[in-house]
């Protein structure tokens, strides 16, 4: 139908405006930020800029739904002051055509936001901390002064550094036996991955313990097995919030497997899973606004109270998935609540709208 397009062209060209402008501000800030670190190891004001860049697809997935919610509330909006709202009701538009048409435009921000969030956001934020750290001698950010700690099986593997090629220096391997003693302690300078968990060391160490003593062994190069990948270390470089669904499961499910912690990457994957349907809650959200008639010039005031509920929704997602993982929360109920606050919120106000 003519409405159907007409009224779909204008949301989908105000959200773009809107999510445009929105990332853009948040890149500055963004960069700002990184200037704290230029001139450190080498980081200069043009790998500032390029690792911003890089990111920018991250924070297009983050802010999308804001960008939803004042897009179609601005859109919306002018409808309602110029009477085109007015024109679209007499003219038999009904109230569930209506949300049809803007569920119908919130499938494809849907898609839009599952994109960015699945395809193109994960490997540019990877690809962005492997050139911040190439930038800074080529090292990986340290969990603990001593490295990285993995755990696998009954062996515990602790990575010095990790390089931009997925190298491991420093490797030392603790391994347990049955009773839980310390059974042989493996150190290389250097691992390259092989292939499905196999890694070839160099300049390799090896202690044996037993009841007779300690044997100690060298060698130039060794191949060890392990249930360690470059994926699953590349995940030490990435938020949880800014991985793909596919990573989050296989790194939840070796987590599980080793006896760890798994809370945040579960809340982290619920709320993956969960964020593109808050594109849908954002229109309905904004739907109110199109029968709310104005003549008097307030538009701005409309815009400006979309602009604070937008922002409003970003912190109360990053609240309740901190809560939830303070307070041990259900992941569902962290990744699940804000939108269905809005959503709760949007029925309300619709229904008196609809009654005034």
């Amino acid at each position: 139908m003519i409405y159907h397009r007409y009224i779909s062209r204008e949301i989908f060209a105000s959200s773009a405006l809107v999510t445009v402008a929105f990332v853009a501000l948040f890149g500055f800030f963004d960069l700002i930020a990184e200037l704290r670190d230029v001139g450190k190891q080498g980081y200069e004001y043009r790998h500032a800029a390029f690792f911003v860049l890089l990111t920018l697809p991250g924070r297009a997935y983050e802010l999308l739904p804001i960008g939803v919610l004042i897009g179609s509330l601005s859109a919306l909006t002018q409808f309602a002051k110029s009477s085109e709202m007015t024109v679209f009701r007499a003219s038999g538009l009904s109230t569930w055509q209506l949300q049809a048409t803007l569920l119908r435009v919130g499938l494809v921000f849907m898609v839009l936001t599952a994109l960015f969030g699945e395809v193109i956001a994960p490997p540019a934020d990877q690809a962005a901390q492997q050139f911040k750290l190439q930038a800074r001698s080529n090292m990986a950010a340290r969990e603990f002064r001593s490295g990285v700690w993995v755990k696998d099986g009954k062996s515990f593997i602790n990575v010095r550094d990790v390089n931009v090629n997925g190298e491991l220096l420093g490797v030392r391997v603790f391994e347990f036996d049955d009773q839980f003693r310390l059974a042989y302690v493996r150190e290389a300078a250097i691992g390259r991955y092989v292939r499905q968990s196999t890694w070839a060391m160099e300049d390799v160490k090896i202690v044996a313990f037993s009841e007779s003593g300690a044997q100690k062994s060298t060698m130039e190069r060794d191949q060890w097995t392990y249930g360690l990948s470059p994926e699953l270390l590349s995940v030490l470089l990435v938020s949880p919030e800014r991985m793909s669904v596919a990573t989050l499961y296989r790194y939840i499910n070796y987590l599980g497997e080793n006896q760890r912690k798994t809370d945040s990457y579960e809340i982290a994957l619920w709320k993956k899973l969960v964020f593109p349907f808050a594109n849908l809650v954002m229109l309905i959200f904004a739907l109110p606004f199109a029968f709310m008639h104005d003549r008097r010039g307030n538009a701005g005031v409309k815009i400006f109270a979309g602009v604070m509920l937008g922002i409003g929704f970003h912190m109360l997602n990053g609240l309740f998935g901190s809560l939830a993982f303070i307070q041990g929360w259900s992941p569902v109920i962290g990744a699940v609540t804000p939108s269905l606050i809005f959503l709760v919120a949007a029925v309300a106000l619709l229904g008196w709208t609809e009654r005034r």
